[in-house]
């Protein structure tokens, strides 16, 4: 069983990382709570869903542009001191937000621009904290260590949602912000109990953080074939399959049950997510990441044809039943959830021991961009797919676009298939 779950040999190893470790599964948490919590308020203040969806327009634009700057910081400086600085800023407006709440404002400006601004220090944060991991952790541990972090990402992700809700209907927004403040504050004493991290000597020195330092780690992008396929194998999962837009139709007209359908669901992704970062044991011992990225990413592909498939089956449901299919539909997600979690652990891994120290800031900021725009363009695709063809072929045709599209990129980049974990390659 030991050789079946996740390795916590990191954890053991390494008290830094084991402390960090712990404030960011307590702020993962506490993050979410308010993510959701401020989408509640919006919609209790507004009534409108359009305002609930400009949030995420407020945040994207801010965390794109911090997160490529911030990882021309992170190479720059001390990366302790640029994620113990973001954080702090991410602290104090956890408790603006948490105030504007007591004080009873209702000001919905006042809360797109506090997201604005969380969302900014979040881009310079990620990137400083993604690339600190591998100063703390063996090479060779590389893959336990991420698929520890992607455990608590996926309790951040299944029990924040879930305690946001709770907590707003029985104690009120003011108390919900105020758990994220107190969750957050594990976290700042994590990064504040780190060892110094400056950036590593090498030929040249350190290069100042600037348009010129951005553009740096895009032309080492440019011309390394295997941390550039990282990206684009992410993109053909989440632009041509993410399936998160077609779920509100597939709860509501497909399978049945609304709303509560479409939340079981997505939900499923995250359990599947949990489930596969916690039997992540044997990940340890694979040495063709780049081949293990691009089956996971097919079996991502096959999950939402049969999502589609279930879909199909299903039919439309017109008495306001659910569907027996919805059983079919949970099992797919579940699953995709689980290849979603293998792919990320080696895209992380490849992403961190193939790039050096002194760019890893700058590619995590540029990972930042890519994680957060590409399910961007994902809804896009899915939506209007699914305004064609329907939800249920939709996931069909996205599965099946998925698939082709990674293994096309294999062809063309033999080399990742042939990338071995022990003798690291960009």
């Amino acid at each position: 069983m030991p050789k079946i779950l996740a390795d916590i040999t990191p954890l053991k190893e390494s008290p830094a990382f084991r402390r960090l470790w712990l404030g960011n599964g307590l702020s993962s948490i506490g993050t979410q709570l308010t993510v959701v919590a401020v989408s509640l308020e919006v919609y209790q203040l507004t009534g409108s869903t359009l305002s609930v969806g400009m949030l995420g327009l407020f945040a994207l634009v801010p965390l794109v542009i911090a997160g490529l700057y911030g990882g021309a910081i992170a190479d720059a400086h001390d990366r302790r001191t640029v994620a113990l600085a973001s954080s702090l800023v991410l602290w104090l407006v956890r408790i603006c937000i948490a105030l504007q709440a007591w004080l009873g404002l209702a000001n919905v400006g006042l809360l797109y621009a506090l997201i604005a601004v969380q969302s900014a220090a979040a881009g310079v944060n990620g990137s400083a904290r993604s690339a600190i991991v591998p100063r703390l952790a063996r090479p060779e541990l590389l893959p336990s260590a991420n698929a520890l972090s992607m455990i608590v990402m996926g309790l951040g992700t299944t029990i924040g949602p879930l305690l946001a809700g709770i907590l707003v209907s029985t104690i009120g927004y003011g108390w919900t912000y105020t758990v994220d403040v107190l969750t957050f504050t594990a976290s700042l004493w994590a990064l504040f109990k780190l060892p110094p991290l400056p950036p590593l000597p090498r030929a040249g020195g350190v290069q100042r953080a600037g348009f010129a330092s951005v553009l740096e780690g895009f032309a080492f992008l440019g011309s390394r074939k295997n941390v550039r396929m990282t990206f684009l194998t992410d993109m053909c999962a989440m632009v041509f399959a993410l399936p998160r837009a077609l779920l509100p139709a597939i709860g509501a007209v497909w399978l049945g049950g609304g709303e509560q359908t479409a939340g079981i669901l997505l939900a499923s992704i995250a359990a599947g997510s949990f489930l596969g970062a916690l039997f992540s044991g044997p990940l340890g011992g694979v040495r063709r990441q780049g081949l293990a990225v691009v089956w996971s990413i097919t079996l991502w592909g096959a999950a939402i044809v049969a999502l589609g498939g279930s879909v199909l089956a299903g039919g439309q449901t017109s008495d306001g039943g659910t569907s027996p299919w919805i059983i079919g539909a949970v099992a797919a997600l579940v699953v995709a959830g689980v290849a979603d979690t293998i792919s990320s652990v080696f895209r992380s891994t490849i992403l961190q021991s193939a790039t050096p120290d002194h760019l890893r800031g700058r590619l995590q900021g540029i990972f930042v961009v890519v994680v957060t725009g590409g399910p961007r363009l994902g809804d896009v695709f899915s939506g209007s797919m699914g305004q064609w063809r329907g939800a249920g072929w939709a996931a069909v045709i996205g599965g099946l676009l998925c698939i082709v599209a990674v293994w096309s990129l294999a062809f063309w980049q033999r080399g990742f298939l042939r990338y071995d974990g022990r003798h690291p390659k960009p």
